[in-house]
């Protein structure tokens, strides 16, 4: 018997390796000044899609992202390593959003999708850490929800049970769920497989409308465009708001309750750098330093 998986996947700045442009004035992310990246623990996530790909023939990988056009990019990483398809929820009305209403429209969206039997996405996006958004899915969705799993022991679909080790503060734990179920990831799991060539050949200028759309505005031909109409495949399905029968009220802004009280400046912007020893003097010194301006604790 087979599943049908759908990954939930952010392309997200990365985070990870900051520069003194990393931050606005303002205390934000600047996000045109850092490379988007495919968030690490749906990396984490995808893997172990593909792995319950593998062990049970005829099952489908499905990538669900939302974002602005470009954030194809991130259906197209998850076809290079074994997915089977995509779909991009882009919409002016969808930015914005906070958790909650970001789960509104991928909980929407997974409904448009119809029939899952695992749902499966990162712990948190290094954008936001706030781990939320695959919880408040799986209460949307009115499923159980298996929370900082490292490793998807077995599923058997006779009984429609999955086993999941997860990793909790002191060790792990082992538990069982019914399906379908809404699983999200940690960082500790296996890392995600790299791209596989030949899937890199037969998908590498797979599209959304939005990036056919920019190449062809000034009046340029859409490279190989013959090939969209020969090969479904290579056409990302993009979902606007009234495709998944969205209620504009709980989407973007509209639907974010979470306000923005004050915003503290961490950016990098000092105009002097401290050399330290490594003496535990000096160390203690800048832990102190850091806890008092708040850049960490």
């Amino acid at each position: 018997m087979s599943l049908k998986i759908v990954v939930l996947a952010k392309q997200v700045p990365d985070t990870r390796n900051v520069g003194k442009d990393a931050m606005t004035a303002e205390g934000t992310v600047n996000r045109a000044a850092l490379p988007a990246i495919f968030n690490p623990e749906d990396l984490n996530a995808l893997e172990q899609a593909l792995r319950l790909k593998d062990a049970h023939p005829g099952s489908t990988v499905t990538i669900l992202t939302m974002g602005p056009g470009r954030a194809a990019e991130v259906i197209r990483e998850g076809l290079f390593r074994g997915a089977d398809t995509g779909y991009l929820l882009t919409d002016r009305a969808f930015a914005g959003a906070d958790t909650l209403a970001t789960s509104y429209a991928l909980a929407t969206a997974i409904k448009k999708i119809g029939e899952y039997d695992i749902i499966i996405g990162g712990r948190q996006a290094i954008d936001g850490d706030t781990a939320q958004v695959g919880p408040q899915v799986a209460e949307k969705l009115g499923l159980t929800q298996i929370t900082y799993a490292e490793e998807i022991l077995d599923v058997n679909l006779a009984d429609k049970r999955i086993t999941v080790k997860r990793h909790i503060d002191g060790g792990v734990e082992t538990v069982e769920g019914p399906l379908p179920i809404v699983i999200t990831v940690n960082g500790s799991a296996a890392p995600c497989r790299p791209r596989n060539a030949k899937l890199v050949m037969k998908y590498k200028r797979a599209l959304g409308a939005q990036e056919k759309a920019a190449i062809t505005k000034d009046g340029a031909a859409l490279p190989y465009a013959e090939l969209y109409d020969k090969l479904p495949y290579l056409n990302i399905t993009e979902w606007s708001v009234a495709d998944v029968d969205g209620d504009l009220k709980q989407c973007g802004l509209s639907g974010s309750p979470t306000k923005v009280k004050a915003i503290q400046n961490i950016s990098f912007q000092a105009k002097e750098s401290k050399t330290l020893t490594g003496s535990d003097a000096d160390i203690e010194g800048l832990i102190v330093e850091l806890l008092e301006n708040h850049t960490i604790g």
